[in-house]
C-alpha cells in the first residue's frame, strides 16, 4: 500500500485522514493550489537557489532573487489554477515576497554545508526498537556548518515558541539527523516569514531530545497502523476552506449543496 512516510504525510493524516487518502492513496488530481502553498513553494525555491549560490562562492543580487521568485511563481501558475483568499491580490503577494527577500538578503548568514538535503531513514518501534518495515523520507531545508538544522516557514501570524516546541515535523527531522550523522544536531532554528501588513522574519530556536524522538516514533507507528487498517477519519476545521477536495468530501459536500439551494430559492 505504502512504502514510505514523511512528516508532512503524518501531519496530514492526523489533521484529516480522508484528505490523506484522497491525496496519497487515491492520488486524486487537485483542481487548484492555494495561494499560501504557491507562496511558500516559490519562497523555498528562491532560498534554496540563494544558498546554493553562496556555497559555490557566487555573488547574489537582489534583482536576481526577485527573478527566481517570480519565475517559480509563474511556473506554478501555468501548472495549476491558484485560489486566492478573499481580499487577496496576486501582485500584493508578489510584492510581499520581494520585500521578504530584501529583508533576508540583508541579514547575517552562517556558513552552510547543504540545502534541500534529502534523507531516507528507517522508522522503528518506539517500544522495541525494531524496524517497522517502512522508511521516513524528507528534506532538510538547510544544515549549517555547526550542525544546526534550519527550517523555513511562512505564516499569516508569527509562530510562537510553544508552537515550534511542539511541532512533530521538527522531532522527525531531529531523529533523521541523528541517524544520518550519528550524533545529535546542534539545535533547530525555524525561520518564520510572516505575511503581515508589514512583512517580517522571525527566527526561533528549539531543540529535541530522545524523549521527543520516541514520541514522534510512537505517533508514526500509530499512523501507520491506521493507514494499514484503512482508517481514514475526516476532520473539519479551518483547513477545510482551502481544501482541494471539498467538492467531493462528505463533510462539506452536503453543506455546499444546501447553500446552493438556499441561494437559488432567494433568487427565485
Amino acid at each position: 500500500m505504502i512504502d514510505h512516510l514523511s512528516a508532512s504525510q503524518i501531519n496530514l493524516y492526523l489533521q484529516c485522514g480522508l484528505k490523506y487518502k484522497y491525496q496519497y492513496l487515491d492520488q486524486l488530481p487537485k483542481p487548484f493550489r492555494s495561494s499560501a502553498l504557491v507562496f511558500g513553494s516559490a519562497l523555498h525555491s528562491t532560498l534554496e537557489w540563494f544558498h546554493q549560490q553562496r556555497m559555490s562562492g557566487s555573488t547574489v543580487t537582489l534583482e536576481k532573487l526577485y527573478q527566481i521568485f517570480d519565475a517559480d511563481w509563474y511556473s506554478q501558475r501555468i501548472d495549476a489554477e491558484i485560489h486566492f483568499k478573499e481580499g487577496e491580490k496576486e501582485m500584493n503577494l508578489l510584492n510581499m515576497g520581494r520585500e521578504m527577500l530584501t529583508i533576508y538578503l540583508q541579514q547575517e548568514h552562517h556558513k552552510v554545508k547543504g540545502c534541500e538535503i534529502p534523507f531516507t531513514v528507517p522508522l522503528v518501534s518506539s517500544t522495541t526498537g525494531d524496524e517497522l518495515g517502512i522508511a521516513l523520507l524528507g528534506f532538510f531545508d538547510l544544515i549549517e556548518e555547526d550542525g544546526t538544522i534550519v527550517e523555513f516557514k511562512t505564516s499569516a501570524i508569527a509562530l510562537s515558541a510553544s508552537d515550534i516546541d511542539s511541532r512533530l515535523q521538527l522531532s522527525a527531522y531531529s531523529y533523521a539527523y541523528q541517524l544520518l550523522y550519528r550524533k545529535p544536531s546542534k539545535g533547530i532554528r525555524v525561520v518564520d516569514f510572516v505575511k503581515a501588513k508589514k512583512p517580517k522574519i522571525v527566527a526561533i530556536e528549539t531543540e529535541r531530545t530522545k524523549s521527543d524522538h520516541l514520541g514522534f516514533l510512537h505517533t508514526a507507528q500509530e499512523v501507520l497502523h491506521g493507514i494499514k487498517s484503512n482508517v481514514f477519519v475526516p476532520r473539519q476545521g479551518f483547513w477545510c476552506k482551502e481544501c482541494e477536495y471539498s467538492d467531493i468530501c462528505p463533510m462539506t459536500k452536503g453543506k455546499k449543496a444546501m447553500m446552493t439551494a438556499e441561494s437559488l430559492s432567494v433568487a427565485v
